[in-house]
């Protein structure tokens, strides 16, 4: 098929990673790809003092600590909104420095405290354990707010692609588990359904990045399993959960050439049927991970209606 992807990331479609997911070599050489890309995007100069510092954290039970990432703003003075971030990758790559660069930019500009998770990853580590890690991570958040600078009532989750997924999935748990109180959910370009029957998961085949064979193979990746099977559990796949009443105020984004479009699209039509204040943005002539692309106009409307979001979600003032 071809498609009418915005002229401005036209250029770059050659040089973002081709993955392709078919099999245990494939998803290798699709890792070592994600981690040369991560080495190559532009760094972030923060204009202000940062705290980075890597450590870990008490893992689900019987399992082994979660590696995680803290950054703040250095020279805070009073408790600061907290982020629980989970980066994206079909739940079967990625690790903290996939994103780094994008959270050191998240809080230069914000001034919020944001812990990113390196869960375990599928095939490896199925379902659950990549959910529980973050759900533990989010925990631990919680429990340490004081320590970390952060205003427990003003902590949210956040993530994209699968970690969009993880990120509604932990909320989920939040909810059904009573708690860490969250109050709210940023959903970004998320990974919900694996059922894979949406028009647009149906219809995007060959899109550039992620496609219809990656989601096939990631979802049975973190399954362990055939996907859409009739006993998957709604914290694996959120788009399963038949009651979304209660859950915090999400920000929702979707780009038009994404077979993950239309499952963003029905979930969060599904919160605001429940009750949950959601904002739900498509970004045309847009593919999946396309904001890599920093330099396009599109892809700076995105990451300012991020910050936008969040500074809303999590009670910043301008």
């Amino acid at each position: 098929m071809t498609y009418a992807i915005d002229p401005e990331l036209l250029p770059w479609l050659d040089m973002l990673p081709a993955v392709t997911l078919t099999d245990h070599e494939a998803l290798l050489s699709a890792r070592s790809s994600m981690a040369q890309l991560a080495e190559v995007l532009p760094a972030c100069e923060p204009a202000q003092p940062l705290d980075v510092r890597d450590t870990a954290v008490p893992g689900p039970s019987d399992a082994p600590d979660v590696p995680v990432r803290v950054y703040a703003p250095a020279n805070r003075t009073a408790a600061a909104p907290g982020l629980l971030y989970i980066h994206g990758g079909g739940f079967v790559m990625g690790d903290l420095d996939t994103f780094d660069a994008h959270l050191l930019r998240l809080v230069d500009e914000l001034g919020i405290v944001i812990v990113s998770v390196d869960y375990r990853l599928a095939p490896e580590h199925p379902f659950p354990a990549p959910v529980e890690d973050c759900y533990a991570a989010l925990a631990w958040v919680a429990a340490k707010a004081g320590e970390l600078g952060i205003d427990p009532a003003r902590l949210g989750v956040a993530g994209e692609s699968a970690g969009g997924g993880l990120a509604a999935a932990v909320a989920l748990l939040a909810r059904d588990r009573g708690g860490p109180e969250l109050s709210f959910q940023y959903l970004g370009i998320p990974e919900l359904d694996d059922r894979l029957a949406t028009p647009s998961m149906r219809a995007y085949t060959d899109t550039p990045v992620w496609n219809r064979p990656n989601a096939i193979f990631s979802w049975t990746s973190y399954l362990g399993a055939e996907p859409g099977g009739a006993d998957v559990s709604p914290y694996a796949a959120p788009s399963r959960a038949t009651d979304l009443a209660g859950l915090p105020p999400a920000f929702v984004t979707t780009c038009q050439f994404d077979p993950l479009r239309d499952e963003g699209i029905d979930y969060a039509q599904r919160l605001a049927h429940a009750g949950v204040p959601v904002d739900l943005r498509l970004y045309p002539g847009t593919f999946h991970g396309s904001s890599l692309v920093e330099t396009a106009a599109v892809s700076r409307r995105m990451f300012a209606d991020e910050l936008d979001a969040l500074r809303r979600g999590l009670g910043i003032e301008s």
